[in-house]
């Protein structure tokens, strides 16, 4: 706006506002600016004479001085910004001259804070971005940003992340917009060709930890889209979200036809791998003709929880698959890139120093030293997370953590160890990091954001010389085809799975070797049979191309899931299959899947589980398959010849296990065990070796859940759905319904909620609350028989609030 206005009111009638004649210079100390003539006070008056000089600090910081008056302030990116230095330049005469060219990168205005510059002795209160010892990081960066392009060639991408997770309860006086503009968007003359912000913790309401639905994700999305460069034309390329995990893709519109195969996935890491609270999102795409990844992660929190984090990040790796262009091809794994950039709160601690110690060898600044004791470089120099993956050099001070609202490290009754929980890590080649930094400026969470600016090489196919060889290629082929035909060697044909366990991965190898002809295979179906193989089994890969000479592994993964158990307890199916190995223009290879499978609790009905005294594993094969197969309606039936359990023993184990050990553990069934000790867990209960359960109490919740997941007839029959779903709202119906199912389905039900509805009395001390119950139990209690749609949102509100009446009343239906 044009200050000359509230300038003229603060002035004598007659008197004029000459600015032609002068250079102003407005230099606010408040978070606005000036609007009415009650905003604007004359405080000073630097003539500009011979002496006079503005230099230029590192990123947005400039002092001025004349004749023995000194200011030093902090200048708001923008066109404004260049425009005033270059005005002020004008006015010098030939001896005034600028130190140094500025470079405006993540300037934040209108955080004030408490260090302070001085005037002429006295402190002043402005944004602290420059020091007296700082250095000009600016050209040397700049200068990077700049490379020889040749043909077409992509040199640069920027990644930044940012904790905001408790942005939105700021004022909302421009807000989002200015913090998007000063600390999210590196504003530089030399801007980059793709751009990606990171966020966690978006929204951590209980409408996105449950049904992943938030409007934040458009608010941001508009901050962000309305604040990249004003002199590039930006394209969005894509926008994923995980409740609070958030990736934004941006590429300069003019670039936007070179970036091909795009897909996102996400991952929850959270209990049960379903709660998105922490996991990660992640976009891919090929840029010319390399391919990237780019992932956004939040990894377990907790100083002791590392090999949690490293857990996470392994299931990230294994879990996310990315599906092809072409649907007969294998989805692609985060590895199978040429660039992987990952970036987000890692949440890896400092440890073993106190939080004393570590303070003072940040004031030391003694980054060096400080990184000896840090979480992720230990694991990675172990070789037991990200291992290939490099970091650059950390010069900035930990990112975590701080009090909200200023740079004061965690004033809390936990007192937390800083640490550099928010990282940026790369793998690939022809990559370059020009910057990696925090921003201290950013105040409104106990994060501070980190940056980086990277220089990637890219491969560009050139047409001409790619049509020539292609064509030779065939012609060399039609030949070798004409003349021959395709044969393989198989290293192994018989594979046999020695005691299968539930939930347990086993994986048998074989090479196929090829012959003297280039090969394709596949593994393909038998007559009448819709897939290649049994729902326990895959191939890894199922199908590929081999050159002459050649050979490749191919891995045999057998994994039995809620899905296949009950089947394979009963008998009715066995581990038994024939593969079907078949050659393009060649012959097929048969290969023999066999297996022994150990039955277990897990997938077994609960009226079985009632007639079972013994540990299951015990049992003759003929008995669990006669209990097995035994109907339902036959489980009440009072001529038979043992009166069975009330509840399953197992069921009682965990229950009574979690009653007496974790009725007071913090987040529980809201942070997953560990996979080993859910393996020792299961075993327990189906060998019966262990009066206890083994295993944290986290682990033991777990199993709970998966229990109760893997029921082939869940606790609330199939039968009960529809009805349950009509009667959420009607807590005298639904206990009608209770009332009406097969008792021991009943037993299990009013045991599961009084067992519920003791956690709820210790809430203050484990964090839960009826609705985070009723979220969690209601998919697992309530569930949609087969066949039936997938559950909608609707659907799942109506069946966590039918558990949620039982949850609030201890009536006893029986």
């Amino acid at each position: 706006m044009d200050q000359s206005v509230a300038i003229q009111e603060t002035l004598l009638d007659g008197a004029t506002c000459r600015i032609i004649s002068f250079a102003l210079i407005y230099v606010y100390t408040h978070r606005r600016m000036a609007i009415t003539a009650e905003d604007v006070w004359l405080e000073k008056v630097i003539p500009i004479t011979e002496g006079f000089a503005v230099e230029e600090g590192s990123d947005v910081t400039v002092r001025i001085h004349s004749e023995g008056d000194g200011l030093t302030v902090q200048l708001p990116f923008g066109s404004h910004t260049r425009t005033f230095l270059q005005e002020v330049s004008k006015c010098s005469t030939v001896k005034h001259h600028f130190v140094f060219h500025v470079k405006l990168f993540f300037s934040f205005p209108e955080a004030v804070g408490s260090e302070g510059i001085k005037q002429n002795g006295k402190k002043v209160a402005v944004s602290p971005g420059w020091s007296q010892d700082s250095t000009d990081r600016s050209a040397p960066r700049q200068s990077k940003l700049k490379p020889e392009v040749t043909t077409e060639m992509v040199r640069s991408s920027n990644v930044v992340l940012s904790n905001v997770a408790s942005i939105l309860s700021e004022p909302k006086f421009g807000l989002r917009d200015t913090i998007v503009k000063s600390e999210l968007v590196q504003r530089e003359d030399s801007y980059t060709y793709i751009q990606n912000f990171s966020f966690q913790e978006l929204d951590l309401s209980k409408e996105a930890f449950f049904f992943n639905d938030t409007p934040k994700e458009e608010e941001w999305f508009k901050a962000v889209t309305d604040s990249l460069h004003p002199d590039a034309k930006y394209a969005k390329v894509k926008l994923v979200r995980l409740v609070g995990i958030m990736l934004l893709l941006y590429v300069k519109a003019d670039l936007a036809l070179n970036i091909s195969e795009v897909e996102i996935e996400t991952v929850g890491t959270g209990i049960m791998g379903r709660m998105g609270n922490k996991g990660g999102v992640a976009i891919r795409f090929k840029f010319h003709n390399t391919s990237v990844c780019v992932v956004n992660s939040h990894l377990a929190a907790h100083m002791e929880e590392y090999e949690r984090r490293n857990q996470d990040f392994k299931d990230i790796c294994s879990r996310m698959q990315f599906c092809q262009s072409d649907p007969n091809l294998p989805p692609l794994t985060i590895s199978k890139h040429d660039v992987i950039l990952w970036l987000g709160d890692l949440n890896y601690r400092l440890e073993e120093l106190d939080v004393t110690k570590v303070k003072q060898l940040v004031d030391e600044r003694a980054f060096p030293e400080l990184c000896q004791y840090d979480q992720l470089k230990r694991q990675m120099n172990a070789k037991a997370v990200f291992e290939g993956f490099t970091e650059g050099e950390i010069s900035f001070q930990p990112t975590y953590k701080y009090d909200a609202g200023c740079d004061e490290w965690d004033t809390s009754e936990k007192c937390r160890v800083p640490a550099w929980c928010d990282r940026i890590l790369w793998k690939g080649q022809n990559i370059a990091q020009l910057s990696y930094r925090s921003h201290m400026a950013l105040k409104i969470s106990d994060h501070k954001p980190v940056s980086s600016v990277f220089d990637i090489g890219v491969k560009v196919v050139n047409e001409e010389l790619y049509r020539k060889v292609f064509e030779e290629i065939v012609r060399s082929l039609d030949k070798v085809e004409n003349a021959n035909i395709p044969s393989v060697t198989l290293s192994q044909r018989e594979f046999h799975f020695e005691d299968v366990k539930y939930m347990q991965l086993q994986v048998e190898k074989f090479t196929i070797l090829n012959g003297q002809v280039p090969c394709q295979f596949e593994f393909i179906s038998k007559p009448d049979e819709a897939t290649y193989c049994k729902e326990w089994l895959i191939a890894n890969p199922s199908k590929g191309f081999l050159l002459p000479g050649s050979e490749i592994t191919v891995e045999l993964e057998l994994f039995v899931n809620k899905s296949t158990a009950t089947r394979l307890n009963s008998g009715e199916e066995k581990l038994e299959d024939i593969l079907v190995l078949h050659l393009d223009r060649g012959k097929d290879y048969f290969l023999s899947v066999t297996g022994n499978y150990l039955p277990s609790c897990f997938g077994s009905p609960i009226h079985t589980l009632c007639y079972m005294r013994e540990p299951i594993q015990d049992m003759s094969a003929e008995s669990i398959r006669n209990l097995t197969l035994m109907p339902l309606e036959m489980s009440n039936n009072a001529t038979q010849a043992e009166k069975p359990l009330e509840i399953p023993k197992e069921l009682w184990m965990m229950v009574d296990h979690l009653y007496r050990n974790a009725s007071q553990q913090e987040d529980l069934f809201q942070q997953p065990g560990l996979r080993s000790e859910f393996e020792q867990i299961r075993d327990c209960l189906d060998k019966g070796m262990h009066d206890t359960l083994l295993g944290s109490n986290h682990s033991v919740a777990e199993a709970l859940l998966l229990f109760l997941e893997s029921l082939p007839e869940p606790v609330i029959c199939y039968s009960f759905y529809s009805s349950c779903l009509e009667c959420a709202n009607n807590y005298l119906l639904s206990s009608q319904i209770i009332s009406n199912l097969p008792e021991c389905h009943k037993n299990v039900f009013e045991y599961l909620m009084a067992f519920l509805r003791e956690l709820l009395k210790n809430s203050g001390k484990n964090n839960l609350d009826v609705n985070i119950l009723a979220s969690i139990f209601g998919g697992l209690l309530l569930r949609p028989p087969p066949g039936h749609p997938m559950p909608d949102i609707t659907e799942k509100r109506k069946a966590q609030q039918f558990i949620h009446q039982f949850l609030l009343r201890e009536n006893n239906l029986s």
